[in-house]
């Protein structure tokens, strides 16, 4: 066993002033006033404000501006003396407003609590959609999950009434498409607790996915600080038309960005072939931004997000981003740091997997890939919908097809599920007739969440090990992320070809060439699908599913039972103790791929998310532990027998005994899940150490306390053991220095040189035990 000692580079970062104003500036309060909602009439669009600044800006850079930078610079808290250099410093920015999925809620809401503070600073809203299982179908779902997840609705609900936060109740929708319908607008700056946040970037908005702490900062009023981002321009000629669809552009830029190509840069798409594309097509495009890292994506304002505007009852914001055009576009002659070119013309239908979203391969290619590799060809279940697919424009299209099968008397051969986006969706799509087709082809329609996408599946056609396929519309499709089956071949596609492939029952089947046989023998082909791309009867709002806060909630009480195993209250962690981190036990060496879906995951867990104690028991249950190749077996170094994880974990925490993990590149990458962080704090982990982090990830570790830190090499990953132990020195200063020696058994040492991203305020997080604390301090 190995010793090693390994000291911290530090980065210098240029800060500037004011990081412990608690306060929102008065350059940050609005000045006009428009409709945003039918539900929040008074919402703020500023963009004098946002033209001030970014008037500002331009000026120092004495450059033209892409768009990202525009609404990203505009929001500065000091635009006059604010670094600004992409992919260095870190700025300090006012988001406009927040917006929490019922599962990362929970615990930013307790985090809330416990900053005593009294009201949110910003418009915030809760949406209950992660919580409801697919099991039935959407009204038995959605009965079976009000009556399961009462205790959690409840907490959720009182909390936004006292402090402020408007409630969205299960049934209305998926975060990001109630977002798209009512809070994004052209220019905005939105965060979300959820890593598809970025969907708002199809309405000309930045919106970024964070971990909860990142919410309460906002909420509290604080600037928010995020790394200044490069900026990757996609440049868009041609147009699209036949099969091919705006999921098409995604599942190629990541098949040439991969899963980490966009980390640290906003993607920006520009050019005539965005016209071509309708804004919820836009939405779907930025919404899987989040699979190739990148931190969030954004198209510029055009008459497609006019008219989506316009549709959803906010025809003042777009009368007013008209006004501002010239604001909500690229500066001519600005420059990207990377450009990417897109022939729509040429683009073909593509599919992404299996297990990454970044393997591309056009349609035409999959079949014959998937006889070479062994994979499924029987494709078991194509689901359409979720936060990616789910608008009436992808309803419409995947509709058409199912209607050209069932008039040659054809159903779907695979079993086939719809998850329409919101409640508006739902209801509009069953008074125009979508519903009843996909119903006649074979289709259940599941209720209006999240569902199967993430792992919320009672899958019952399969044994858990089975190997099989199938294919969706879905977003990412990791390691037994929708059903917990390891073995099913997820591949992720649009609803246009998961609805073709269904109908087919094979992989082996290019819905532009190939032929399906009706029940009287004759072959036919597909005609390319059609789909309005807004309701022409405008839409059905469906039930009104929206609470709003009270004025005044100081009164209101929000309970949470000592005795639930669903909450907790949270106690604050234990501060830095002022000296180095010494014989640290290497807890895990993670192999391979390590997304948050590994560390902490969704399905069955879910339901813990707002109890610390019971939802750390899922900590790492999913990583390969390199010493065996095994999952969720490692060694107990204090009694020499295996265990789970969480369970050594505890055990080593019991006995005073601080740990670290060990992992491999782009780790964390996939959900903002902050319980992924949290976790490893809460069972006496103080390091994280591994060749590259995952952006949200990253910091969410930063947030609660732990030391996330990379390799300078990063072969180093190979040098050190599953049983080695760590010694991390040079916290006092947090520069490079010289290893104090010490030595074990076999009295070697080695020391490794590690590099961290901290700057002064996130040093003082981690002095003070986390961001959360740091918070409460400066109250005092």
């Amino acid at each position: 066993m190995a010793t090693y000692c390994l000291t911290v580079a530090r980065l210098q970062l240029a800060l500037g002033q004011g990081a412990r104003r608690l306060h929102v500036s008065a350059a940050y309060r609005a000045k006009a006033k428009v409709a945003m909602s039918r539900f929040e009439p008074t919402s703020f669009v500023n963009y004098e404000n946002l033209q001030s600044n970014v008037d500002i800006v331009r000026k120092r850079l004495n450059r033209p501006l892409t768009l990202s930078e525009k609404i990203v610079y505009g929001h500065l808290d000091d635009p006059h003396n604010q670094e600004i250099d992409r992919g260095r410093t870190y700025l300090r920015l006012r988001p406009d407003r927040v917006a929490m999925q019922d599962a990362t809620a929970q615990m930013a809401m307790l985090q809330f609590i416990s900053s005593g503070l009294p009201k949110v600073a910003v418009p915030s809203t809760i949406h209950c959609d992660h919580l409801i299982e697919a099991q039935i179908g959407g009204a038995q779902d959605l009965a079976r999950a009000k009556d399961v997840n009462q205790e959690v609705y409840n907490f959720l609900s009182s909390a936004g009434a006292k402090y402020g936060v408007g409630f969205w109740k299960p049934g209305s929708g998926i975060i990001h498409q109630i977002i798209l319908e009512n809070y994004a607008y052209p220019g905005v700056m939105l965060i979300g607790t959820d890593s598809h946040t970025p969907n708002g970037g199809g309405l000309g908005a930045i919106c970024i996915g964070v971990g909860g702490a990142d919410a309460v900062d906002v909420m509290a009023g604080i600037p928010w600080e995020l790394k200044c981002p490069k900026v990757i321009g996609v440049k868009l000629t041609g147009s699209l038309s036949g099969w091919t669809s705006p999921k098409d552009v995604i599942l190629k830029v990541a098949g040439i960005l991969t899963v980490k190509g966009g980390t640290g840069a906003i993607v920006e798409y520009h050019g005539p072939g965005v016209d071509s594309i309708s804004c919820t097509g836009m939405a779907t495009i930025c919404n899987m931004g989040a699979e190739i890292g990148a931190t969030t994506s954004v198209f510029p304002y055009n008459h497609r997000m006019r008219t989506y505007l316009e549709k959803t009852g906010r025809g003042q914001i777009a009368a007013l981003a008209d006004e501002y055009s010239d604001l909500l576009v690229p500066d001519e002659g600005c420059e990207y740091d990377q450009i990417i070119e897109l022939n729509l013309d040429e683009l073909k239908p593509h599919i992404n997997g299996p297990f990454t979203p970044d393997l591309a391969h056009p349609v035409s290619k999959v079949g014959a890939v998937a006889e070479k590799n062994g994979w499924p060809l029987d494709v078991k279940v194509g689901l359409i919908g979720s936060c990616t697919n789910s608008s009436y424009e992808d309803m419409g299209r995947a509709a058409s097809l199912a209607k050209q099968a069932l008039d040659k008397g054809l159903k779907c051969k695979a079993q086939f599920t719809v998850t329409p986006g919101s409640e508006q969706i739902r209801a509009t799509i069953e008074r125009d007739g979508y519903a009843k087709t996909f119903r006649d082809v074979g289709g259940v329609v599941l209720a209006n969440a999240c569902g199967p996408c993430i792992g919320q599946w009672d899958r019952r056609d399969v044994k858990k090990g089975e190997k099989n396929t199938i294919v969706t519309s879905f977003n990412r499709n990791f390691t037994a992320r929708n059903d917990a089956n390891p073995a099913t071949h997820a591949f992720v596609t649009s609803p246009e070809i998961v609805t073709a492939l269904a109908i087919a029952g094979t992989l082996n089947f290019n819905p532009e060439t190939d032929y399906l046989t009706a029940p009287n023998g004759e072959k036919f082909k597909l005609e390319p699908p059609t789909g309005d791309e807004l309701p022409s009867k405008d839409f059905d709002p469906g039930q009104d599913t929206y609470q709003h806060p009270p004025a005044d909630g100081t009164s209101l009480k929000v309970d949470v039972n000592p005795q639930s195993n669903r909450l907790q209250l949270l106690e604050p962690f234990d501060k830095w103790s002022g000296n180095d981190l010494e014989d640290m036990q290497v807890l895990i060496k993670v192999k391979g791929k390590c997304t948050t879906d590994h560390i902490s995951a969704a399905g069955p867990w879910l339901k813990f998310r707002g109890h610390l104690d019971n939802i750390s028991n899922n900590m790492l249950i999913g990583a390969v532990n390199s010493e065996n190749d095994a999952i969720n077996k490692i060694k107990n170094h204090l009694n020499g027998e295996y265990g789970g994880v969480p369970d050594v974990a505890r055990h080593y925490k019991a006995n005073g005994v601080s740990w670290v993990v060990v992992g491999d590149d782009n780790y964390g990458e996939g959900s903002s899940r902050e319980h992924a962080a949290l976790e490893p704090r809460h069972l006496g982990g103080r390091a994280i150490i591994v060749k590259s982090f995952a952006r949200i990830h990253e910091t969410n570790l930063k947030k609660q306390g732990l030391l996330p830190l990379t390799f300078s090499n990063s072969s180093d990953y190979d040098k050190i053991r599953p049983d080695d132990k760590i010694s991390i020195r040079g916290l006092k200063t947090f520069t490079p220095g010289k290893c104090k020696h010490s030595f074990h058994s076999d009295g070697t040492e080695e020391t490794l040189e590690l590099n961290h991203s901290f700057n002064e305020t996130q040093i003082e997080w981690f002095r003070a035990g986390s961001a959360l604390n740091r918070m409460k301090s400066l109250q005092h």
